[in-house]
This record gives structure tokens, sequence and C-alpha cells, in this order.
């Protein structure tokens, strides 16, 4: 991926902010910059007929806003979006557009940092599903005699879990967007309509389902081991069978969490 150029739009009604942001950017010799477009009605023109990898994309602007940009969009291929606004408050609103992240002006170094290195993830990820569509299909036009020769794509070390999870997950914690490494989750329970996130701690609670929360983590690194609980697995420390065919499991931290009959044929994923 060192290698694959990341296609960037630029959107900014403000030819400085623009100007910023390309200096900024110049340090990253991934990024090509293949447009900039000064208001909404021109970028959504403009990412429709160059179809970027990825959209710096200004809140604030006259006309069509940001938000009003990737309504816009909705049915033709998306890009990766980028909010930049002047004003935090928009956050919330920007991840509800479903925004890759959002970069606050003045962009600092280390913010804009952690956004490409984001973006750079969640385009190998889209790699890899694209990867994997394309071989359902080449299995699906071929003979049984022809497959057995398929399992060596299957196993190719290029389709590693690490390629279809982000290594970094965004929730929104109440008024707060929090940012966390996948491997610093501890576990994760479910408290009714809510989710409680253990990492480092501390307990973020975020309103989603266990299975949308569950497809968004690595199955080789997070195990569910109850109906409402899931662990990541190289943060057991010890089991503890119980007599009634459950297990105890303990954590590195001291907590206990429980591992259900249901799930028992998972256990052999901690010895």
């Amino acid at each position: 991926m060192e290698d694959q150029k990341i296609r960037v739009m630029l959107v900014d009604d403000e030819p400085l902010a623009i100007r910023g942001l390309k200096l900024r950017l110049a340090e990253f010799p991934e990024i090509d910059i293949v447009g900039e477009c000064a208001n909404g009605r021109e970028a959504v023109r403009e990412i429709k007929a160059q179809t970027p990898d990825l959209v710096f994309l200004d809140i604030q602007m006259p006309g069509i806003d940001g938000f009003g940009v990737v309504r816009a969009l909705i049915g033709a291929p998306a890009p990766l979006i980028i909010f930049v606004t002047a004003y935090d408050k928009y956050a919330i609103d920007a991840f509800e557009a479903n925004a890759l992240d959002y970069i606050v002006k003045p962009v600092e170094e280390e913010r804009l940092k952690d956004a490409v290195h984001r973006a750079r993830e969640a385009i190998k990820t889209r790699a890899a599903a694209s990867r994997e569509s394309r071989l359902v299909e080449l299995l699906a036009s071929l003979s049984d005699e022809d497959r057995d020769q398929i399992k060596e794509l299957i196993q190719d070390p290029s389709w590693t879990s690490k390629d279809r999870y982000s290594e970094r997950l965004s929730f929104k914690d109440g008024s707060k967007v929090v940012m966390l490494n996948a491997d610093d989750i501890d576990w994760i329970d479910a408290a009714g309509d809510y989710m409680c996130i253990h990492a480092q701690g501390k307990t973020h609670i975020i309103r989603e389902t266990m299975k949308t929360l569950q497809q968004r983590l690595d199955p080789a690194r997070f195990q569910r081991i109850h109906r409402s609980a899931i662990v990541n697995v190289k943060k057991v420390k010890e089991l503890h069978p119980h007599s009634n065919g459950e297990y105890f499991v303990i954590l590195e931290n001291g907590s206990e969490l429980k591992l259900s009959r249901s799930y028992k044929d998972v256990v052999a994923r901690f010895l």
C-alpha cells in the first residue's frame, strides 16, 4: 500500500485554507491531490467526474455546505470524507454523516497525520473487500475440479485480517467522539440498548448493537464469550472452569468475565 497513491480532492471556499492544507499534505508522499474546489456545487460535479479516494471537505460553505455535498453524492461512488471545520461543535454531525474523520482549523500537524493514517487503513480495508468480492465471483464461475486451486488464493498471506479491519475505531461517547486503538480494548459488554467498551481503565458508553460492533472488530483478536460480551483474546490471562460447564475468564487487569456454555467451543482459542 505504501507505493499506491491516495487520490485526494480539497474542497474549501477559502483559498488560504486550501493552500495551507496543500502545504501540509505535501509531506505525505502517498497523497496525490487531483483537484481543488471552491464551493459545494463544484465539489459534487468534480467528485462524480474524478472519483477521488479521499476528500477533505469544508463544512461551512455558502450555498451547498459540506453536509449538502455528502447528501448529493448518495447513489454515486462515494469517496472517503474527512470534514474540515473551524468549529468543534460540528464533530458529532460530521460522524452522523458517515465521515471517516474530522479535523478542526487551524489544522494541527499531528491531527492531520492521524487523519491520513486512518484514511490509509480504510482504503486498505476497501481494497481487501474488493479482492474478496472478486474471489467469490471467480469461485462461482469455476467447475468443481478447479476449486481446489482457488484454496491457495484464500491462504495468500496478503489476505490477513489486518487488511480487513481497522486498527483504530471511532465511537460517539455522549457528546464526545473517542478514537481507540483496537489493541487497547479489554472487553465489551451490553447494557440494554447501549454497549460498554472497556479500555485502559475507562468505560465508554456507545449506542450500537452487539452485532454491528462485532462486525467492526477483527475476529482473530476479539471473541464472543457470552450473549452480551466480547473479549480481546490478547488480554486473557486465565481460564477457570465452573462445575456447570461455564468458565470464568480472568483478564490481565484482574477483571472477571463469564464464558457461557453456549460459547464453550471457543475455549480452545485461549489454550
